[in-house]
């Protein structure tokens, strides 16, 4: 029997739908460049597989902005670094106009994100009137992003009607102190359990490119495997002006695209969703190269303080693939 690990992958992803470890990870991370569209063809036959043709859009908005006290190293909403960004709230008819704005351009999931360390009273109590005001307003479904959460919290958020719950490990374990100092890995684990024994889906991904070696990259799949979330966004490290990791460089587009691949063959029915960094990092080729290796969502518009591709071209770019976008009445 073959021990090529795209012909293990085909039998052990595509036809049993388990997934990659990762040790097996980095074998595909580590293939050589001439193998990179035969993993890309495998990682789209196992998303068509195991989790069809559609498309899920969701778009964000930061209801607080900035002024946050950790010291994530590559967010210029920390404030704790010298970064251009600066602390701001969101009042709720700005925030059901974006939810709106959201909806009209046909996602069916919008997510209220928050730089913070956890949720304090004030928050909480904008959260939900915010909640509250987006249901009577629209049609979609809502989820959160708040930071750490108390269980109190968590059971909040669930009775308020939030559909799903972000909260990103970032990176691997091993690697995590290199990237922050203020709370730890643990924390943000101990947090995205909980989210999900509420009942509430959980999203949970991480940045590519903050340092990590690969053999840490296929660690986190791994580490993304054994939780079992829902959706896992995929951001890709845009340096920020004032931030730690300023200087660092961009991922390669043939090393984002390799990364793309490599989590669906360890995440084979879990959403994989675009996020941040892909505009500079793959361009509209490499967009287009990831939606056929394994992506099947996206994130439209603006992120919380970088530039997105207008809503508009990515929409185009399923149609003119025929990926369906999937439907609301789906996902209630």
């Amino acid at each position: 029997m073959s021990t090529d690990i795209l012909e293990v992958a085909r039998r052990q992803v595509l036809e049993r739908g388990d997934g990659l470890s990762a040790a097996q990870v980095l074998d595909c991370l580590t293939l050589p460049g001439h193998r990179l569209e035969d993993l890309l063809a495998l990682a789209h036959e196992v998303r068509l597989r195991w989790c069809g043709p559609e498309v899920e859009v969701e778009g964000i908005v930061s209801v607080k902005t900035g002024g946050c006290p950790e010291d994530c190293h590559f967010c210029s909403q920390s404030g704790t670094f010298e970064s251009p960004v600066r602390a701001a709230w969101l009042d709720i008819p700005s925030l059901v106009r974006a939810a709106e704005d959201t909806a009209a351009s046909g996602a069916t999931e919008f997510c209220i994100v928050a730089a913070v360390r956890g949720p304090d009273e004030r928050l909480m109590a904008q959260v939900r009137e915010g909640v509250r005001a987006i249901r009577e307003a629209v049609e979609i479904n809502i989820a959160c992003s708040l930071g750490m959460l108390t269980w109190a919290q968590v059971g909040e958020l669930a009775a308020m009607g939030v559909h799903r719950y972000n909260h990103n490990l970032e990176t691997a374990r091993s690697h995590f102190t290199d990237v922050v100092s203020t709370h730890t890995w643990q924390e943000r684990w101990d947090t995205c359990l909980m989210v999900r024994e509420a009942g509430m889906e959980l999203c949970c991904g991480g940045i590519i490119g903050l340092g990590e070696n690969l053999e840490q990259r296929a660690e986190f799949a791994g580490q993304l495997s054994e939780l079992r979330p829902d959706e896992v966004p995929l951001n890709f490290l845009s340096p920020r002006p004032g931030t730690p990791f300023a200087a660092y460089p961009h991922v390669s587009g043939t090393e984002a695209l390799q990364t793309i691949g490599a989590f669906r063959l360890a995440l084979p029915r879990t959403i994989l969703r675009y996020a941040g960094g892909r505009e500079l990092t793959l361009g509209d080729l490499g967009t287009r190269s990831g939606m056929l290796g394994g992506i099947n969502a996206i994130i439209v518009g603006n992120y919380l303080t970088t530039l997105g591709r207008p809503a508009g071209e990515d929409l185009e770019l399923l149609d003119e693939l025929e990926m369906p976008i999937k439907a609301l009445s789906r996902t209630l």
